[in-house]
Parts: structure tokens; C-alpha cells; sequence
């Protein structure tokens, strides 16, 4: 069985694996390293699942992500009634300065933008939108205004990565300009490239982290 056909194999597994994913319309195709998801799926959350599921596959180094989402009649709604459950929803979720974002809803996609403190913050208000039946998709600009020195935030991502069980910190290495962190180094996978993203982004103050020279080993 060739490499290819293994990766294909795996990540279909996976997907079969996670319970908030029909595979019933969904292909794999595995090239390389790459893995290329096609087909639709029912609402967003879903394929968000099923991106998330490759991800944690070993062996993967990059996703294609060419999903449909296809709101079965029953979950249809306005743009209105979206709005609506958004505004709601932002309104009431502790922790979240809600009067700080602003939405948009064009034909099931929501776009979100305003100014928040910590990057957590702006992953909690798509998390919120992703989960409102009717939506499509979400596209977040959202900004997270810096609030610490750099090397303060160089520091605290360091002893993150340093605390996490996950990692091997001493092969991943940070850099800081402003609020950009560089990520960059090697990880044994792409789940252990997700969490040093993650780790990146809990810092205070980070707006943009680049992981393009942090590589996934073969």
C-alpha cells in the first residue's frame, strides 16, 4: 500500500471517528502529504469538524479545503434572524466586549470586525457566530489592539510552550516585532503545530502570528 493510500486511509478514519462529522458526502484525496477534503456537509460547525479531524492525522502536512456547506431546508434562515441570534449571543457571553464588535450578514456569511484586547477575546466571538444555525461561514477581522511590551510577549509565550506536555519546546523558536509573532523551528505534528499556534496567540498584545518556517517533520 502505497503512502498516499495510507494517509487517504487514515484521515477517513479519523473522520469516521469524530461524531460531529457525516462522512457520507465527504472525500479524501492524499497527495504528498496533502490532504484534500471534498464533497459538502450539512452546516459550518461541521466542517470545521472535519478540517480540525485531518488535521490531528499524523503524516499531514498541509489541508485543501474544498467543502460545500449545504443547509439541509429546515435550517434556512434570514439574514435578519442570524443578526439577530448574533447580536444575541455576543450580548450575553461573559468576558466578551460586545458593544467592541460589529457583524455583517450577507446570504449565510458573517463577517465580523472591531477592536478586542486579547486574541482569545476575538476566537470567542467566531466560536459563538459558528455555532448559529443558518450560517455559512464566518470570516473574522476583528483586531486585537496591543496592549504589552514586546519582549514581555516573547517572554510569556516561551514559558507556555515551555509548560506545555505537548511540545518540545526546544526545537520551536519565537520572534517578536510589535504585536507579530514568528513562529519557527519543527514539530512531529501538525496537532503539536496547533498548539504552539495556540500558545502563540494567548499571549497579550500578539495581532498576527506567522508559523510559515515552523515545519511538520515527515
Amino acid at each position: 500500500m502505497s503512502v498516499d493510500i495510507e494517509l487517504q486511509k487514515s484521515v477517513l478514519d479519523e473522520l469516521a471517528w469524530e461524531p460531529t462529522v457525516d462522512t457520507a458526502h465527504i472525500g479524501v484525496i492524499a497527495r504528498d502529504g496533502i490532504v484534500t477534503l471534498t464533497g459538502h456537509v450539512g452546516n459550518y460547525a461541521e466542517k470545521l469538524a472535519a478540517e480540525r479531524s485531518a488535521k490531528r492525522v499524523k503524516g499531514v502536512r498541509a489541508i485543501v479545503e474544498e467543502l460545500e456547506v449545504r443547509l439541509p431546508p429546515t435550517d434556512g434562515r434570514s439574514d435578519e434572524d442570524i443578526a439577530a441570534a448574533a447580536l444575541s449571543l455576543l450580548q450575553w457571553h461573559v468576558g466578551l466586549p460586545a458593544d467592541k464588535i460589529q457583524l455583517k450578514v450577507e446570504n449565510g456569511y458573517v463577517t465580523l470586525s472591531g477592536e478586542v484586547v486579547w486574541q482569545y477575546q476575538r476566537g470567542l466571538a467566531e466560536e459563538d457566530i459558528r455555532k448559529i444555525k443558518g450560517v455559512r461561514g464566518v470570516v473574522n477581522n476583528v483586531i486585537v489592539k496591543p496592549s504589552v511590551e514586546p519582549f514581555e510577549v516573547k517572554r510569556k509565550i516561551d514559558d507556555a510552550l515551555r509548560r506545555n506536555a505537548e511540545l518540545e519546546a526546544s526545537h520551536i523558536h519565537v520572534a517578536v516585532d510589535g504585536g507579530t509573532v514568528t513562529l519557527s523551528g519543527h514539530v512531529d505534528t501538525w496537532h503539536e503545530r496547533d498548539v504552539a499556534l495556540q500558545a502563540a496567540w494567548s499571549a497579550p498584545g500578539v495581532t498576527v502570528v506567522g508559523a510559515d518556517h515552523l515545519r511538520v517533520q515527515p
